[in-house]
């Protein structure tokens, strides 16, 4: 659009665009003196409606008064001032009136300018050249537009008044320009957010009086210029979110003056300067997301007026010097992402204005009561809201006193540490908590009541500690809870209904051992937008019908529980859903069509249930997994079913058709097949029919007296041998008094152990191994044990007394094995006994820990080689090794057992091969998650890992291990680093039997070194027997050898 006041009286096309805009310039210098001061007034006046002219859009009606109407000094945003008793405009200030249009080069004419101010508008296009021409301009304001292009380098030519320059948040590119350092009187400089790039001038040095430089958020590169400390009036500096390195120069000290001091979001390297304890007059310091090293300086401590100090996210280490308790005035401390190490300063508590503390993801530690002090001093901060210490090595018990922290803590974060101990009641005394994250540690005891009167708490986080007992009905309490996760606990009973009070967006209660139904009221909680994971626990019953109420819920994860019945059609009312997992239950019927309904669906897994009838069609998805069920039919070809890799129908034996890659079987073709058929075939398919019949009929009656004979000679029958007694299920009933919780002494993979008393001669005490046979698997496993149990006699295995395998009272199918039983119980409770059996009873010696390492050994070589049939255990850990009163060590457990050689029944052998072993997580062998096939090899490498457990006190699944499993973790210490990893007990007094304390005068000091030794070559062999690759395990046979060789050694 042209400006109209740019051409005056002439038109336009006349005159080159310069000179049309300096017009009223001549005509002033071509008319005589009494026509100037008139002039004058009209080159103001002519450059406003140009102005005026530039700008499209002006929706607060802000120029509407810029017309003839008015003098143009009593226009909007206009200042004017006399100058040779003739008003010139020294002001424009229009500012967040939403203007849009570009900046007219005629606002040059307004000679006597002193104040530009255009700040927060929608201007665009690139800043005139022509600005540079006013003189008088002190304070240029274009900030917080849409300008572009460069910075004009004129601006600064006749700049010799200028005081503030403020271009901040728009498109400006380019250079800072070099002749800023020509602007002697300028106080504020102000370049933030645009894309400016190149390196900062040293010459801004030489600007005595600015005091305000903010370079904040562009793409400048290079390092600080050592010059900017020579800036002595300068109260800001802020050259944040850049791409500067380097160091920061120790000449920064020298800013006296300095207020807030931002560095932050850059690429700066090298130490903090100790110099910056100089700046006596700062209040906030900002040097985080860099990567400074070293230690922080304690000079720091200096800087008794700091309010703010951040240094989060470096790499920093050493550690929290003791000066920062100086700074009386901090109120929010940011020391996190960093390699901080050693103990939190007590001196912390002297904040007593501190309001947030940040330190998550160092090296802190806290091992006892002392350490963990720093919690005490801070009950002085009486504003402490935030407290983050996550992701450190805090270890030790969690101190009571954590409750006493002042009431006004929102935020309460320390999860991913080692802290184990109870979570105290008293906590529910901070009533203004909003956030609790304690997962990933080794809390245990149960969660408090007391969390359901912190009404203000939004998320609760416990997971993956050690907490049992029940979920407290007191959390429905919490009317603002949205995030809830317990999984990866211990915890038992049923889902609390009362959690449908809750607000909740996600619920995470997986990996516990919850039982009951999935409580219907949390279907109703109309925020549900994220998960709900009920997974791997007891659950059982109907999945409700009401699911189709979570209308918002992106994922739902019912996988491996006990959950019958059908598949509710109304989770197709989960319009939002994208992943759906209700893997391994017990869902029976067929899939409902519905599903397909959900089109944003990416993900639905349905495998291992019992689900029946044909596949329906389904649109493309990420996966979709239907494997062992009984679905039959044709698989569709559309859809995800045209990606083989996208799908699994594994398992389903009635299914045909499908793409090629699936290489099922073709479907029968009915029409073709009737279209053809002549009445010759029909007869012979007649005539086959009848015979069929026949040979059903006689195989009927067969498979009667099969049945009847199997009732009493099936292997299961027999496995246990004719002079062993028979037992009923009433007698095993009053044996454990109704199989009473209060007997039950363990719980495997397919079933309950509980313990019981006969009225036997031979044996009192006896324990009862019941089968669960809803699960799945479990009655296979229970004709496994008994066959693997048939023929072998070894004193380190267990003694099976007898079995049953009947109905119990109400008709349905019971299997009990029943035991010797071993008075001492588990090796894994001696390795890891409960926080209240701990004391020296319950405390492993060194020649124990040897003598049961070759008992195991010993039954592991028997199994292998010397039994009537080679036969793997394939679930060898520390509950499957059951000790007697004379603390020898007896191999249980045989449900996974698998035979070498097939000399089983056919059914036997197909279980042999074909079954997924899953074992114990840790102690499995890696090759069988990638194939079925058992070896002698994967029990050595199940030994060794126990071997190893046995000599370090860590379960292959300890978190302290970070990311290594057990064998790179014993491997990357032996043998320099044994002492650091070995069991504790095993050198404490408690850990020596009497056997050790009567040797001959040995001296204290030798003894530990021969213990030293004896355990370090106990750990070699523990990772020779769990190496990776099969073939480079030791045999059993030569463990037992050295086993032998190292207990000889030590006696």
């Amino acid at each position: 659009m042209e400006p109209r006041g740019g051409c005056f009286t002439f038109s336009c096309i006349h005159w080159p665009w310069p000179f049309s805009l300096l017009l009223p310039l001549l005509l002033f210098s071509s008319r005589g003196l009494s026509a100037s001061l008139s002039d004058a007034r009209s080159t103001d006046h002519l450059a406003l409606l140009s102005f005026k002219s530039f700008v499209y859009d002006d929706p607060s009606k802000a120029l509407a008064s810029w017309n003839s109407s008015l003098h143009f000094c009593q226009w909007q945003g206009v200042r004017c001032h006399n100058r040779s008793g003739e008003p010139r405009v020294t002001a424009l200030e229009l500012v967040s009136l939403r203007l849009a249009g570009a900046l007219s080069p005629s606002l040059a004419n307004l000679t006597f300018l002193r104040r530009l101010d255009l700040s927060t508008n929608s201007l665009q296009g690139p800043i005139p050249q022509e600005l540079g021409l006013l003189s008088h301009l002190r304070h240029l304001r274009l900030d917080n537009n849409s300008l572009d292009g460069t910075i004009p380098l004129s601006l600064f030519q006749n700049c010799s008044k200028l005081q503030t320059f403020n271009l901040r948040l728009n498109n400006l590119i380019g250079a800072v320009p070099r002749n800023l350092s020509d602007c002697l009187e300028l106080h504020i400089i102000r370049l933030d957010n645009n894309g400016l790039e190149g390196e900062i001038p040293s010459d801004l040095g030489s600007l005595s009086k600015l005091s305000w430089l903010d370079l904040w958020s562009n793409s400048l590169a290079g390092s600080i210029p050592p010059q900017i400390g020579n800036l002595a009036s300068l109260t800001l500096l802020s050259l944040a979110g850049n791409n500067l390195n380097g160091p920061i120069p120790a000449a920064i000290g020298n800013l006296s003056s300095l207020s807030q001091l931002v560095l932050s979001n850059s690429q700066l390297t090298g130490a903090i300067p100790a110099t910056i304890g100089n700046l006596s007059s700062l209040t906030w310091l900002d040097l985080s997301n860099n990567s400074l090293a070293g230690t922080i300086p304690p000079e720091i401590g200096n800087l008794v007026h700091l309010g703010y100090l951040d240094l989060h996210i470096n790499h920093l280490n050493g550690t929290i010097p003791s000066e920062i308790g100086n700074l009386v005035n901090l109120t929010a401390l940011f020391l996190g992402g960093n390699q901080l190490s050693d103990t939190i300063p007590i001196s912390l508590g002297h904040l007593q204005s501190l309001y947030i503390l940040i330190l998550t993801s160092n090296k802190l530690e806290a091992r006892n009561a002392a350490e963990w002090s720093f919690l005490d001093a801070l009950t002085n901060c009486t504003r402490f809201a935030v407290l983050d210490t996550a992701s450190n090595n805090l270890g030790g018990m969690l101190p009571k006193s954590i409750a006493n922290l002042s009431t006004t803590l929102i935020w309460l974060n320390l999860y991913d540490n080692q802290i184990y101990g109870s979570i105290p009641a008293e906590i529910g005394n901070l009533i203004n908590l909003n956030t609790i994250g304690m997962w990933s540690n080794l809390l245990s005891g149960t969660i408090p009541a007391s969390l359901g009167s912190l009404v203000r708490l939004e998320t609760l986080k416990l997971g993956a500690n050690k907490l049992v007992g029940e979920i407290p009905v007191t959390l429905g309490n919490l009317t603002r809870l949205s995030s809830l996760s317990l999984a990866s606990n211990e915890l038992y009973g049923s889902i609390p209904s009362t959690l449908g009070k809750c607000p909740l967006e996600t619920l995470d209660l997986a990996s516990n051992k919850l039982n009951g139904t999935v409580p219907k009221d949390i279907m109703f909680i109309p925020t549900f937008n994220k998960y709900l994971n009920v997974s791997h626990n007891s659950l059982s019953g109907f999945l409700p019908f009401e699911i189709g109420k979570l209308i918002n819920i992106q994922t739902i994860d019912v996988s491996d529980n006990r959950l019958s019945g059908g598949v509710p059609s109304t989770i197709s009312e989960c319009e939002v859903l994208e992943n759906l997992y209700m893997q391994g239950n017990l869902f029976q019927g067929s899939i409902p069509s519905s599903l397909n309904q959900l089109k944003g669906l990416q993900v639905l897994d349905l495998s291992s249930n019992n689900l029946s009838g044909q596949i329906p069609n389904f649109h493309n998805m990420t996966y979709l997994n239907l494997s062992y069920n009984n679905l039959d039919g044709e698989v569709p070809k559309v859809g995800v079913f045209s990606n083989a890799s996208a799908f699994s129908v594994a398992g389903n034996n009635n299914l045909c058709g499908g793409v090629r890659e699936l290489g099922l079987r073709p479907c029968p073709d009915q029409a073709s097949k009737k279209k053809h058929l002549s009445g010759k075939l029909i007869a012979v398919i007649s005539l086959a029919a009848g015979i069929l019949c026949v040979i059903f009929l006689l195989s009927l009656f067969a498979a009667r007296w099969w049945f009847h004979k199997s009732r009493t000679h099936s292997p299961v029958a027999s496995c246990i041998k004719e002079q062993h007694r028979k037992v009923s299920f009433a007698e095993l009933l009053r044996a454990t008094d109704g199989f009473s919780p209060a007997n039950l002494i363990g719980m495997g993979s397919f079933g309950s152990v509980y313990k019981g008393t006969m009225d036997w001669e031979d044996h009192k005490a006896v324990a009862v191994k019941v089968l669960n046979l809803l699960q799945r698997g479990a009655s296979r496993s229970f004709t496994d044990e008994c066959e693997a149990l048939r023929n072998i006699r070894h004193r380190n295995l267990v003694k099976v007394l007898t079995s049953c395998s009947g109905v119990d009272f109400r008709g349905n199918d019971f299997k009990a094995l029943v035991f010797e039983l071993l008075q001492n119980g588990s090796l894994d409770k001696w390795l890891h006994p409960e926080a209240d059996e701990r004391g020296t009873s319950r405390t492993l010696s060194l020649i124990q820990r040897m003598n049961i390492s070759i008992d195991v050994a010993s039954a592991l070589g028997y199994l292998h080689h010397h039994g009537p049939t080679p036969i793997v255990h394939c679930d060898l850990k520390p509950s499957n090794i059951l000790l007697d009163h004379d603390m020898v060590a007896h191999v249980g457990d045989f449900g996974l057992a698998r035979f070498l050689r097939r000399t089983v029944s056919k059914s036997f052998q197909r279980s042999t091969n074909s079954v997924t072993l899953k074992g114990s997580i840790g102690y499995a062998a890696p090759e069988y998650g990638m194939a079925n096939k058992v070896s002698v090899q994967g029990d050595a490498y199940s030994f060794g890992i126990l071997l190893l457990e046995m000599f370090t006190g860590k379960r292959p699944t300890d978190d302290s291990l970070k990311g290594l499993n057990l064998h790179q973790y014993v491997e990357m210490a032996v043998p320099e680093k044994v002492v650091e990893i070995i069991d504790p007990c095993l050198l404490s007094e408690e850990g020596e039997t009497e056997a050790e304390a009567d040797r001959t005068n040995p001296s204290t000091s030798e003894f530990s070194t021969r213990a030293l030794e004896c355990i370090t070559s106990v750990l070699r062999v523990g990772i020779l027997c769990s190496k990776e690759s099969p073939k480079e395990r030791m045999h059993m046979e030569r463990v037992i050898r050295e086993l032998h060789d190292i207990r000889d050694a030590i006696l």
